[in-house]
C-alpha cells in the first residue's frame, strides 16, 4: 500500500487565522482525501509555529503572557480545521516536547563542519523572520513581502553552511528528484540557487529572543532561529526524536508532500533540503506552492482593514461553500482575488442553482414519476480527468471538470423533458422515462463520488441518498439561499 504523508506549513500565532491559511488548509485536505479515495494510507499534518519573535512582540504589545497568548491562538487554528471540515491526523505545536527534542536532535545530527559561529551584521525582517541582502529589498529599501524597512541587527550567532549544498540541491530540483509544482515556482527556486547560496544564521541571542524558543544544544546563550526549528516539525510529528516505527512508516517509507505558500518557498525548497542532507535524513518528494489571496486586488492587511475571517464565512454559508470558493475560484497555481460579492455570486450560481437545484429536481421527479424507485445505471460519463488534475494539485481544474458534468445533467433534463414523457402512458415513453431518470441518478452519484475531496459534507449527503435504489427527496435543499454578507 502506498503511503502519503502530507503537510501544511505551520502558521505563526501572532494573530487570528485568516482566509489565506484557510486556502492552504482546504487544499491540503482535498489532496489528502483524494489520496485516501485512491486507496493510499494517508497521514495529514497541520499545526502552529509558536517560537517566532513576531509572536513574542505581538504578546508584548498586548501586555499579555506569551505562553497564554500562543495557547489561545493555537487553539483558534485547531478550531479552523474543524470548522472547515478538514481531516488532519495530527496537529503539532512547536512548544511541545516532541518538537523540541526533535529540533535539537536535528541540530546535533548536522555535520559538525556545517554549523559554525561568527559575528555579523544584517538586515532583518521580523515579519518574515529572515535576513535580506540589500539587493533583495525594493526600491524604497523595504522588505518585498511586508513593505517595511528591515532592522539592522549585529550579533554573534551560529551559521549553517548552505553554500556546501548548492550544487546538490540544484541537481535534485532540476532532475525532478525533488518535484516542485508548478514549474514557475520550480524555475524561481533554480534561479535563486543559481545566484549563489549564502550561509545563513541558524540561531539568535537569548537576549534578543526574550528567552523564547528552542535552546541551542550545549549553548544556553542562544536559541534556534525559528526557521531551523519550525521546519523540523514535519519529522518531529512522526517521532524523529526516537526514530520509532511511526518515523519509519511516515518519513522513511512514505511519499512526503509539503503544501506551502509562495512566500516561504526558499525555506522549504532550499534551507530545509540542505538541513536534511547535512543530517542524513531522507528528503520529501514533492512541494506544492500556492499563491496568495488578494482582496479587491490588494494584499490582505490589518492596516487596510481587509482581512477576511473564514469563521464568519463558514458560519454564514457553511463549510462546503467556503471550500468550494477557495478551491474553484482561487487559481491553484497563482494568486487569486476575493470579494464578498464574488463569493455570494459563486454560492448562488454554482451551489444553489446548478448543483443544489439539480439534486432537488431529480429527486422530486423520481418520487413523482417513478414512485421513488429507479434502476441505477452506469454513469453516462466517467470523470477520470479529475485524477489527472489532482495529481498536479490543480483543484480549480478538477472542480471545473465536475461542474461540466453538473451542467451536462441540467441540460439533459431540459433536452429530455421527463415531465413530457410522464404524460405519455405508452410503454416506449415510460421506458424512456425510466432510462432518463436512471441516467440522471447515475450522473449525480458520480458527481457525489468525485466531490468527496472537495465538498465532503455535500458528497456525504448525495452518497447517502444514492447508495439505495429507493429514496425520498431531501427534506431541505443542499444549499439554501442566503442573504449576502455586506462588508
Amino acid at each position: 500500500m502506498k503511503r502519503t504523508y502530507i503537510t501544511t506549513a505551520i502558521p505563526y500565532v501572532n494573530a487570528d487565522p485568516h482566509i489565506g491559511f484557510a486556502l492552504e488548509l482546504v487544499q491540503t485536505d482535498a489532496y489528502a482525501r483524494w489520496r485516501r479515495q485512491q486507496g493510499d494510507a494517508v497521514r495529514f499534518l497541520t499545526g502552529t509555529d509558536e517560537n517566532a519573535l513576531k509572536n513574542v512582540q505581538a504578546a508584548e504589545s498586548r501586555g499579555v503572557d506569551i505562553q497564554s497568548f500562543v495557547d489561545k491562538l493555537s487553539q483558534r487554528f485547531r478550531e479552523l480545521a474543524i470548522v472547515l471540515g478538514a481531516s488532519p491526523d495530527d496537529f503539532i505545536r512547536t512548544r511541545e516536547e516532541r518538537h523540541i527534542q526533535g529540533a535539537q536532535k536535528l541540530w546535533r545530527s548536522c555535520k559538525p563542519d556545517d554549523i559554525y559561529r561568527k559575528k555579523y551584521t544584517g538586515l532583518y525582517c521580523v515579519g518574515c523572520e529572515v535576513f535580506y541582502r540589500q539587493e533583495e529589498l525594493d526600491e524604497e529599501g523595504n522588505c518585498p513581502e511586508h513593505k517595511r524597512p528591515p532592522e539592522r541587527v549585529e550579533e554573534e550567532n551560529y551559521f549553517f553552511r548552505l553554500s556546501h549544498y548548492q550544487e546538490e540541491i540544484h541537481r535534485l530540483i532540476a532532475t525532478g528528484e525533488l518535484e516542485i509544482i508548478p514549474d514557475t515556482r520550480r524555475n524561481e527556486v533554480l534561479r535563486f540557487i543559481e545566484q549563489g547560496l549564502e550561509d545563513f544564521s541558524v540561531s539568535r541571542s537569548n537576549a534578543r529572543a526574550r528567552g523564547w524558543g528552542v535552546p541551542v544544544p550545549d549553548d544556553p546563550s542562544q536559541v534556534m532561529y525559528v526557521w531551523f526549528d519550525a521546519l523540523s516539525n514535519y519529522i518531529n510529528a512522526v517521532d524523529y526524536a526516537h526514530e520509532s516505527d511511526l518515523y519509519d512508516q511516515w518519513w522513511r517509507n512514505a511519499e512526503v508532500v509539503h503544501v506551502i505558500g509562495k512566500g516561504i518557498i526558499r525555506f522549504h525548497a532550499v534551507y530545509w533540503i540542505a538541513m536534511l542532507l547535512s543530517a542524513g535524513v531522507p528528503l520529501p518528494k514533492k512541494i506544492f506552492v500556492h499563491g496568495y489571496i488578494h482582496v479587491k486586488g490588494e494584499k490582505m492587511s490589518k492596516s487596510l482593514g481587509n482581512v477576511v475571517d473564514p469563521f464568519d464565512l463558514a458560519e454564514a454559508y457553511g463549510a462546503d461553500a467556503v471550500r468550494y470558493f477557495l478551491l474553484r475560484h482561487i487559481p491553484a497555481w497563482s494568486d487569486g482575488d476575493f470579494t464578498f460579492d464574488q463569493f455570494h455570486a459563486a454560492y448562488t450560481s454554482a451551489l444553489v442553482n446548478d448543483l443544489g437545484n439539480l439534486v432537488q429536481r431529480v429527486f422530486a421527479m423520481i418520487e413523482r414519476y417513478a414512485e421513488g424507485t429507479v434502476q441505477l445505471t452506469n454513469p453516462p460519463h466517467r470523470l477520470d480527468r479529475v485524477d489527472a488534475w489532482m495529481e498536479q494539485f490543480q483543484f480549480d481544474k478538477a472542480l471545473e471538470e465536475i461542474w461540466g458534468e453538473v451542467s451536462w445533467a441540467n441540460r439533459f433534463i431540459e433536452e429530455k423533458k421527463p415531465w413530457e414523457l410522464a404524460k405519455d402512458s405508452s410503454p416506449d415513453a415510460q421506458e424512456d422515462l425510466r432510462e432518463v431518470l436512471g441516467t440522471l441518478a447515475a450522473s449525480i452519484r458520480e458527481i457525489g463520488d468525485r466531490l468527496v475531496p472537495f465538498l465532503p459534507q455535500t458528497a456525504d449527503a448525495i452518497q447517502t441518498l444514492f447508495l439505495q435504489e429507493a429514496w425520498s427527496p431531501p427534506s431541505s435543499p443542499l444549499f439554501p439561499r442566503r442573504d449576502p454578507i455586506h462588508k
